[in-house]
């Protein structure tokens, strides 16, 4: 299981009520080193053209699957980006950068489109990541 969904959390979800800071909080609460890598990306101070980005391979293999659920699912990397005002980029079991979204169209826009080209992923590719 991804999240660890309280039963009134469940519940507001089924009337519809789930607001952005409980389903953050709940993913806050669920998967603490994704929160934790993500938000250290997030909160350092932006350089245009030059993105954050986080390069320590999970200390084991269930923080290397918080990532991956945290990053793979739609709902939850969109919940991140909303919370911290920034645009997530993920590359191999660990390579995560936060772009800031107005640098999208500016000083970053490159940077950004370099860093989720086919190439970008090709060249950050090693035998050691194999498996990750």
């Amino acid at each position: 299981m991804s999240l660890d969904v309280s039963p009134e959390l469940l519940a507001a979800a089924d009337r519809d009520e789930v607001s952005d800071a409980d389903f953050v909080a709940c993913v806050r609460d669920s998967l603490p080193y994704a929160w934790q890598v993500v938000s250290s990306v997030a909160g350092a101070e932006p350089v245009p053209g030059s993105p954050t980005v986080h390069e320590v391979p999970p200390p084991s293999e269930a923080e290397r699957g918080q990532l991956l659920r945290a990053l793979a699912s739609d709902a939850i990397r969109g919940g991140l980006e909303r919370h911290f005002g920034v645009r997530l980029a993920f590359q191999n079991c660990h390579k995560v950068a936060a772009f800031a979204p107005a640098g999208l169209d500016g000083a970053d826009a490159a940077t950004y489109a370099a860093f989720v080209s086919p190439r970008g992923q090709l060249l950050n590719q090693s035998p050691a990541l194999r498996d990750c």
